[in-house]
């Protein structure tokens, strides 16, 4: 049994929800660093420590490569858009992403060093849907991309900047939440 999928509580220390919630303000904004793909959608990873049914945060990696549009991707990724996607203001073409092999590597080297693991990944939603004025739980592509993974999946609701929402759903689940709460120790 995955130790991950036992997990009730998230701990986000404040510098970690701030840096988060920058990442996706910034890009919300249309703000790219040099190297980052040009696209207003924020993707990061998130480190941790796991403590018994609460896992403790120690990295928030804001990736900057969406693998997306590498060709040995871009048709699979296409194809799960066409299947499962609901119209939105974003072209089919440039919904989703994948975390580039590289800066998970380096992520997960990281973490190694730190006696950390790679517990999470997190995006942000930022278009309201008439269904779903919130945009603050998994959608169906969401969770076909993290099932099987046994990870978490954070989604950062920044439908109204003024007030972020972030909750935690492992492998996408809807039905399988765990309270994020802020602060240290």
């Amino acid at each position: 049994m995955n130790a991950l999928e036992d997990i009730e509580e998230v701990r986000l220390g404040e510098r970690h929800y701030h840096s988060l919630v920058a990442h996706g303000l910034r890009k919300r904004e249309g703000d790219h660093r040099p190297g980052e793909t040009q696209e207003r959608k924020a993707y990061g990873l998130l480190g941790g420590r796991p403590r018994g049914a609460r896992i403790d945060t120690t990295h928030v990696f804001c990736l900057a490569k969406n693998a997306r549009y590498e060709p040995q991707y871009r048709e699979e990724m296409d194809q799960l858009m066409a299947s499962l996607a609901v119209p939105s203001e974003t072209p089919l073409e440039r919904r989703g992403w994948l975390t580039d092999p590289n800066e998970l590597l380096a992520a997960e080297r990281e973490c190694e060093s730190a006696d950390a693991v790679i517990f999470a990944s997190y995006h942000m939603h930022r278009v309201a849907w008439p269904d779903d004025p919130l945009r603050d739980t998994c959608t169906a592509i969401d969770t076909a991309l993290a099932r099987g993974r046994g990870l978490w999946v954070l989604i950062l609701s920044l439908v109204n900047p003024a007030h972020p929402i972030l909750r935690a759903f492992f492998e996408g689940d809807n039905d399988r939440e765990a309270r994020v709460v802020l602060g240290d120790g």
